[in-house]
C-alpha cells in the first residue's frame, strides 16, 4: 500500500511540474504577444488620431492600413484571452 502511495506521489510531482512549466511558458508567451500587441496599439492609436484629425488628409488607402492592422490587434487580444483563459 504505501509503495502504491509512493508511485502515485512520484507520479502527482511529475504531473505538477509538467503543468507548472506550461503554465509558466504559456504566460510568458502572453506576456511577449502582449508587448508585441501593445506596439500595434500605438501605431492605431497614432492612426486613429490623424484619420479623426480633420486637417490630417488621409487618403482611403491610409485608413485602409489602419483598419488592417486594428484587425490584427483584435486578433492578438483574443489570441492573448485565450492563453491567459486555458
Amino acid at each position: 500500500m504505501k509503495q502504491e502511495f509512493d508511485k502515485l506521489m512520484a507520479k502527482l510531482a511529475v504531473e505538477r511540474d509538467e503543468l507548472n512549466l506550461k503554465l509558466h511558458l504559456a504566460s510568458m508567451e502572453a506576456k511577449e504577444e502582449f508587448a508585441s500587441a501593445e506596439k500595434m496599439w500605438e501605431q492605431v492609436k497614432l492612426k486613429a488620431g490623424d484619420i479623426a484629425d480633420d486637417s490630417v488628409e488621409t487618403s482611403d488607402e491610409f485608413i485602409s492600413t489602419a483598419k488592417v492592422v486594428g484587425e490584427e490587434l483584435k486578433d492578438a487580444y483574443q489570441r492573448i484571452a485565450k492563453r491567459i483563459k486555458d
